[in-house]
């Protein structure tokens, strides 16, 4: 029987779902190199919520001491409607996640959150082998040819072979092409601005001052196009995600340049507390979004897909990166607890664990593209009498979305947090 020793795993993509991943199966003593296609491994973007499914992932990973050094925490999550700011909905967050759902939920950078999870995965001190990262380090293709050690080939040649070959490398993954897996990308005809605002600017202006005086995540609803709020470093910056709808032919871009200004001037007619807001941004970018088919061929053999190359859903749950980290904990379970000639079988069960509650989050996600942008009238106000009661959105609860994929708990250091003194 193969040794543990013997059992290699490379990852291709060194974000959040990558890097997850990449700890999760070094804790379960397995060999990890991951490849990443930046010169620097640093995440890009501004900040990103984690939820409680997600949040539980990463303290049973041992990270919870260095999470509360950068989390912010968020007491609500409130729902405002476009023209006047009024209220639809409030549902608490706070204590409240951490009592029912033993996991809190809670703000980051983004690059915080990342530099956290890659050095415990190059820690030299921590359990299981450490993680080999390897910069500057693009796949391209890969080399199948030997079903039982399939190849990463990186831009300049280099050659990776492993026992399991994991491609976590994004929406447009090349690991899901070269290795193929049918299209499922779609595009959305929507796109995100995204800012960082600083929270002095915000704290200095009496129209603005309230989003400092109690830390919530905020959704504003409105025909064709909503914003999403919420402050990050303990109140240093707001972080804006906006949705609008974005031309066709900006579809292929990755990227498109923005002003402050074409930010602002994107919710006209807005409450006057969204313009005072959105004017103190001090730079801006547009992403068009896009998103795949929900499709289960995740896998083929020792290949197997993770997060967005998967799954790519979009933004309307605030899950992306934490249905990647649901998908990094159940892959590593399963890859963790057999021997190398198991592989393909324990890859199986990852997928039979994973897709279908994947892609009811997809599906949840695109729903709320058609709920969050009503025009005026009966939809949007049944839709707001029913968010006066809120107990999720679309086909998925937050019962069932923050309770996460069923983990086993067996090996945990210790799963009752205790969160609440």
């Amino acid at each position: 029987m193969p040794s543990r020793q013997s059992y290699e795993v490379t990852v291709a993509g060194g974000g959040l779902g990558g890097l997850t991943a990449a700890l999760a199966m070094r804790r379960r003593g397995l060999h990890v190199t991951v490849l990443e296609q930046a010169p620097e491994l640093a995440e890009v973007g501004a900040g990103i919520q984690s939820a409680p499914n997600a949040s539980r992932i990463l303290v049973r990973l041992g990270l919870r001491e260095k999470l509360e050094e950068i989390r912010t925490e968020p007491q609500d999550q409130v729902r405002r409607r476009w023209k006047d700011g009024s209220v639809i909905g409030l549902t608490p967050l706070g204590d409240r996640c951490k009592r029912e759902f033993n996991a809190p939920y809670w703000h980051y950078h983004r690059a915080d959150l990342h530099r956290v999870i890659l050095d415990a995965c190059t820690d030299p001190e921590g359990a299981g082998p450490p993680v080999q990262v390897e910069i500057n380090s693009q796949v391209t293709d890969v080399d199948d040819s030997d079903p039982e050690r399939p190849v990463a080939i990186t831009a300049d040649g280099r050659r990776y072979a492993a026992d399991v070959l994991v491609g976590a490398d994004g929406l447009k993954s090349r690991v899901r092409d070269a290795a193929g897996f049918p299209d499922t990308l779609r595009f959305s005809g929507e796109m995100a601005y995204r800012a960082l605002i600083p929270g002095d600017k915000i704290a200095a202006d009496p129209a603005t001052r309230w989003l400092v005086d109690r830390f919530q995540s905020t959704i504003w609803y409105g025909p064709d196009r909503h914003l999403v709020h919420y402050m990050i470093n303990g109140g240093e910056y707001l972080n804006v995600v906006a949705i609008v709808p974005c031309p066709p032919e900006l579809a292929s871009h990755s990227s498109v340049p923005a002003s402050v200004q074409e930010l602002a001037d994107a919710f006209p007619g807005w409450d006057d507390r969204v313009t005072a807001m959105l004017s103190k941004a001090e730079s801006t970018g547009a992403w068009p979004l896009h998103y795949r088919r929900p499709d289960p061929g995740w896998v083929d053999g020792r290949i197997a897909l993770l997060g967005d190359a998967c799954h790519a859903m979009l933004p309307y749950q605030a899950q992306g990166a934490s249905q990647a980290m649901e998908d990094a904990a159940v892959l590593a379970e399963e890859l963790g607890t057999v021997t190398v000639d198991k592989a393909p079988e324990a890859l199986a069960r990852y997928v039979s664990r994973r897709a279908q509650r994947a892609a009811m989050v997809q599906e949840a996600s695109l729903a709320n593209k058609e709920l969050y942008h009503l025009p005026d009238g009966p939809e949007q106000e049944e839709r707001d009498r029913k968010l006066r009661d809120f107990h999720g959105e679309s086909a998925i609860s937050y019962e069932l979305l923050w309770r996460g994929t069923p983990l086993d708990d067996s090996d945990s250091e210790s799963f009752s947090y205790q969160f609440i003194r």
